[in-house]
Protein backbone atom coordinates (compact mmCIF):
# COMPACT_ATOMS: atom_id res chain seq x y z
CA UNK A 1 0.00 0.00 0.00
CA UNK A 2 1.47 3.35 -1.03
CA UNK A 3 1.97 6.00 1.59
CA UNK A 4 0.80 9.56 1.04
CA UNK A 5 3.51 11.92 -0.09
CA UNK A 6 4.47 14.70 2.29
CA UNK A 7 6.52 17.87 1.86
CA UNK A 8 8.63 19.83 4.31
CA UNK A 9 7.72 23.51 4.53
CA UNK A 10 10.23 25.98 5.94
CA UNK A 11 8.03 28.93 6.85
CA UNK A 12 9.14 32.44 7.78
CA UNK A 13 7.73 33.48 11.16
CA UNK A 14 7.67 36.93 12.69
CA UNK A 15 5.08 38.73 14.78
CA UNK A 16 4.69 41.93 16.78
CA UNK A 17 5.93 40.24 19.97
CA UNK A 18 8.92 38.49 18.40
CA UNK A 19 12.44 39.78 18.96
CA UNK A 20 13.66 38.41 15.62
CA UNK A 21 12.33 36.43 12.68
CA UNK A 22 12.79 32.66 12.48
CA UNK A 23 11.90 29.73 10.22
CA UNK A 24 9.62 26.98 11.50
CA UNK A 25 9.46 23.59 9.78
CA UNK A 26 6.31 21.62 9.13
CA UNK A 27 5.82 18.37 7.24
CA UNK A 28 2.38 18.23 5.64
CA UNK A 29 0.54 15.98 3.13
CA UNK A 30 0.98 16.97 -0.53
CA UNK A 31 -0.94 15.46 -3.44
CA UNK A 32 -0.57 16.24 -7.16
CA UNK A 33 -3.06 19.13 -6.94
CA UNK A 34 -1.90 20.55 -3.59
CA UNK A 35 -1.02 24.23 -3.79
CA UNK A 36 1.28 26.17 -1.50
CA UNK A 37 -1.80 27.78 0.02
CA UNK A 38 -3.36 24.34 0.61
CA UNK A 39 -0.18 23.29 2.42
CA UNK A 40 -0.12 26.44 4.56
CA UNK A 41 -3.76 26.01 5.50
CA UNK A 42 -2.95 22.40 6.44
CA UNK A 43 -0.27 23.79 8.76
CA UNK A 44 -2.88 26.03 10.38
CA UNK A 45 -5.37 23.19 10.63
CA UNK A 46 -3.07 20.38 11.76
CA UNK A 47 0.09 21.90 13.22
CA UNK A 48 -0.01 25.54 14.27
CA UNK A 49 -3.20 27.63 14.13
CA UNK A 50 -1.19 30.77 14.95
CA UNK A 51 0.41 30.87 11.47
CA UNK A 52 -0.66 34.10 9.76
CA UNK A 53 -1.46 33.87 6.04
CA UNK A 54 -3.75 36.04 3.92
CA UNK A 55 -6.00 34.68 1.15
CA UNK A 56 -9.39 35.25 -0.41
CA UNK A 57 -10.47 34.05 -3.86
CA UNK A 58 -8.43 30.78 -4.11
CA UNK A 59 -8.09 31.05 -7.91
CA UNK A 60 -5.51 33.76 -8.64
CA UNK A 61 -7.83 36.73 -9.10
CA UNK A 62 -7.55 38.78 -5.91
CA UNK A 63 -3.79 38.88 -5.39
CA UNK A 64 -3.99 38.65 -1.60
CA UNK A 65 -1.90 35.47 -1.22
CA UNK A 66 1.25 36.87 -2.84
CA UNK A 67 4.45 35.60 -1.22
CA UNK A 68 7.94 34.34 -2.04
CA UNK A 69 8.31 30.59 -2.53
CA UNK A 70 11.82 29.19 -3.00
CA UNK A 71 12.97 32.76 -3.62
CA UNK A 72 10.41 33.62 -6.31
CA UNK A 73 7.29 35.77 -6.09
CA UNK A 74 4.09 33.77 -6.66
CA UNK A 75 0.43 33.58 -5.81
CA UNK A 76 0.24 30.72 -3.30
CA UNK A 77 -3.25 29.65 -4.38
CA UNK A 78 -2.18 28.68 -7.92
CA UNK A 79 1.35 27.41 -7.24
CA UNK A 80 1.52 23.60 -7.12
CA UNK A 81 3.70 21.99 -4.47
CA UNK A 82 4.73 19.14 -6.77
CA UNK A 83 6.61 21.59 -9.01
CA UNK A 84 8.77 22.93 -6.18
CA UNK A 85 10.80 20.05 -4.78
CA UNK A 86 11.39 19.36 -1.09
CA UNK A 87 11.85 21.34 1.11
CA UNK A 88 9.78 24.38 0.14
CA UNK A 89 10.84 27.72 1.63
CA UNK A 90 7.95 30.16 2.10
CA UNK A 91 8.58 33.83 2.89
CA UNK A 92 6.67 37.12 2.79
CA UNK A 93 7.07 39.55 -0.12
CA UNK A 94 10.27 41.59 0.00
CA UNK A 95 10.48 45.33 0.54
CA UNK A 96 7.39 45.64 2.74
CA UNK A 97 6.78 45.73 6.47
CA UNK A 98 5.79 42.32 7.80
CA UNK A 99 2.46 42.51 9.61
CA UNK A 100 2.72 38.89 10.73
CA UNK A 101 4.47 35.82 9.35
CA UNK A 102 3.59 35.71 5.61
CA UNK A 103 1.39 38.81 5.60
CA UNK A 104 2.85 42.20 4.64
CA UNK A 105 1.46 45.69 4.91
CA UNK A 106 0.29 46.61 1.38
CA UNK A 107 0.29 50.36 2.04
CA UNK A 108 3.48 50.75 -0.03
CA UNK A 109 1.64 49.37 -3.08
CA UNK A 110 -1.39 51.66 -2.77
CA UNK A 111 0.75 54.70 -1.90
CA UNK A 112 2.56 54.34 -5.22
CA UNK A 113 -0.63 53.72 -7.21
CA UNK A 114 -2.77 56.57 -5.88
CA UNK A 115 -0.94 59.53 -7.53
CA UNK A 116 -1.36 57.98 -10.99
CA UNK A 117 -5.13 57.80 -10.75
CA UNK A 118 -5.67 54.08 -11.27
CA UNK A 119 -7.80 53.50 -14.37
CA UNK A 120 -11.17 51.77 -14.24
CA UNK A 121 -11.07 48.04 -14.90
CA UNK A 122 -12.85 47.46 -18.16
CA UNK A 123 -12.88 45.08 -21.10
CA UNK A 124 -13.59 45.40 -24.83
CA UNK A 125 -17.02 46.88 -25.34
CA UNK A 126 -19.00 43.84 -26.45
CA UNK A 127 -18.62 40.29 -27.70
CA UNK A 128 -19.78 39.46 -31.18
CA UNK A 129 -20.75 36.30 -32.97
CA UNK A 130 -18.03 34.06 -34.23
CA UNK A 131 -19.49 34.19 -37.75
CA UNK A 132 -18.34 37.84 -37.98
CA UNK A 133 -21.65 39.36 -39.08
CA UNK A 134 -21.47 43.08 -39.78
CA UNK A 135 -23.08 44.33 -36.58
CA UNK A 136 -21.76 41.65 -34.29
CA UNK A 137 -18.71 43.53 -33.00
CA UNK A 138 -15.40 41.74 -32.23
CA UNK A 139 -15.33 37.98 -31.95
CA UNK A 140 -14.34 36.42 -28.61
CA UNK A 141 -10.78 35.75 -29.75
CA UNK A 142 -10.27 39.50 -30.26
CA UNK A 143 -11.45 40.54 -26.82
CA UNK A 144 -8.85 42.17 -24.63
CA UNK A 145 -8.82 43.25 -21.00
CA UNK A 146 -7.33 46.72 -20.75
CA UNK A 147 -6.44 46.69 -17.04
CA UNK A 148 -5.37 43.36 -15.54
CA UNK A 149 -3.36 44.48 -12.50
CA UNK A 150 -4.65 42.75 -9.38
CA UNK A 151 -2.48 44.88 -7.05
CA UNK A 152 -0.76 41.82 -5.57
CA UNK A 153 2.61 43.54 -5.06
CA UNK A 154 4.64 40.73 -6.64
CA UNK A 155 6.28 43.12 -9.11
CA UNK A 156 7.45 45.43 -6.33
CA UNK A 157 8.91 42.53 -4.39
CA UNK A 158 10.81 41.28 -7.44
CA UNK A 159 11.97 44.70 -8.69
CA UNK A 160 15.69 45.25 -7.92
CA UNK A 161 15.24 49.01 -7.38
CA UNK A 162 11.87 49.08 -5.59
CA UNK A 163 13.73 49.36 -2.29
CA UNK A 164 13.97 53.07 -3.12
CA UNK A 165 10.78 54.42 -1.48
CA UNK A 166 10.74 57.34 -3.95
CA UNK A 167 10.53 55.02 -6.97
CA UNK A 168 6.97 54.81 -8.31
CA UNK A 169 7.43 51.13 -9.05
CA UNK A 170 6.35 48.88 -11.93
CA UNK A 171 2.64 48.60 -11.04
CA UNK A 172 2.17 52.36 -10.80
CA UNK A 173 4.15 53.03 -13.97
CA UNK A 174 2.12 50.44 -15.88
CA UNK A 175 -1.06 52.09 -14.59
CA UNK A 176 0.27 55.48 -15.71
CA UNK A 177 0.90 54.12 -19.19
CA UNK A 178 -2.71 52.92 -19.35
CA UNK A 179 -3.96 56.33 -18.22
CA UNK A 180 -2.01 57.95 -21.06
CA UNK A 181 -3.44 55.46 -23.56
CA UNK A 182 -7.00 56.08 -22.39
CA UNK A 183 -7.27 59.06 -19.99
CA UNK A 184 -11.00 58.66 -19.18
CA UNK A 185 -11.09 62.03 -17.42
CA UNK A 186 -7.50 62.02 -16.14
CA UNK A 187 -4.98 64.77 -17.00
CA UNK A 188 -2.31 63.22 -19.28
CA UNK A 189 0.06 66.16 -18.77
CA UNK A 190 -0.03 65.69 -15.01
CA UNK A 191 0.64 61.96 -15.41
CA UNK A 192 3.54 62.65 -17.78
CA UNK A 193 4.98 65.11 -15.27
CA UNK A 194 4.72 62.50 -12.54
CA UNK A 195 6.52 59.74 -14.43
CA UNK A 196 9.12 61.96 -16.17
CA UNK A 197 11.32 61.97 -13.11
CA UNK A 198 14.52 60.42 -11.83
CA UNK A 199 12.36 58.27 -9.55
CA UNK A 200 9.74 57.58 -12.20
CA UNK A 201 10.16 55.84 -15.55
CA UNK A 202 13.89 56.65 -15.70
CA UNK A 203 14.66 54.85 -12.42
CA UNK A 204 13.79 51.46 -13.92
CA UNK A 205 16.87 49.29 -14.64
CA UNK A 206 15.04 47.25 -17.32
CA UNK A 207 15.59 43.97 -15.48
CA UNK A 208 12.03 42.88 -16.43
CA UNK A 209 11.77 40.89 -13.19
CA UNK A 210 8.39 42.57 -12.71
CA UNK A 211 7.04 41.13 -15.97
CA UNK A 212 8.49 37.70 -15.19
CA UNK A 213 6.54 37.37 -11.92
CA UNK A 214 3.32 39.21 -12.88
CA UNK A 215 0.48 36.67 -12.51
CA UNK A 216 -1.98 38.70 -14.59
CA UNK A 217 -0.04 39.31 -17.81
CA UNK A 218 0.24 43.06 -17.32
CA UNK A 219 3.91 43.09 -18.49
CA UNK A 220 4.85 46.24 -16.53
CA UNK A 221 8.40 46.17 -17.90
CA UNK A 222 7.14 46.61 -21.46
CA UNK A 223 4.71 49.31 -20.30
CA UNK A 224 7.63 51.24 -18.78
CA UNK A 225 9.49 51.00 -22.08
CA UNK A 226 6.45 52.44 -23.89
CA UNK A 227 6.32 55.23 -21.30
CA UNK A 228 9.95 56.09 -21.97
CA UNK A 229 9.26 56.19 -25.70
CA UNK A 230 6.34 58.56 -25.12
CA UNK A 231 8.48 60.80 -22.92
CA UNK A 232 11.28 60.92 -25.49
CA UNK A 233 8.86 61.79 -28.28
CA UNK A 234 7.47 64.52 -26.06
CA UNK A 235 10.89 65.92 -25.26
CA UNK A 236 12.35 65.88 -28.77
CA UNK A 237 10.41 68.86 -30.24
CA UNK A 238 11.25 70.94 -27.17
CA UNK A 239 14.95 70.08 -27.41
CA UNK A 240 15.04 70.81 -31.14
CA UNK A 241 13.25 74.12 -30.60
CA UNK A 242 15.65 75.15 -27.85
CA UNK A 243 18.64 74.18 -30.02
CA UNK A 244 17.40 76.38 -32.89
CA UNK A 245 16.81 79.31 -30.54
CA UNK A 246 20.30 79.00 -29.06
CA UNK A 247 22.17 78.72 -32.38
CA UNK A 248 20.11 81.30 -34.26
CA UNK A 249 22.44 84.23 -35.27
Amino acid sequence: MSTQRTVLLKVFRFGPDDAAPRYDQFRVPAGPRTTVLDALLAVRRLKDPSLTVRHSCLHGSCGTCGMRVNGREVLACVTRIEELGDPVVVEPLAGAAVAGDLVVDMEHVYRRLEPVGRPLVRASERAGKKDGTADAGPVLEDLERFEDCIECGLCLSACPVAGDPRFLGPAALAAAERVLEEPRGADPRAVLGLVDDAHGAWRCHTAFECSAVCPAGVDPGEAIMRLRGRLLRDRLPRLVGRYHREVRP
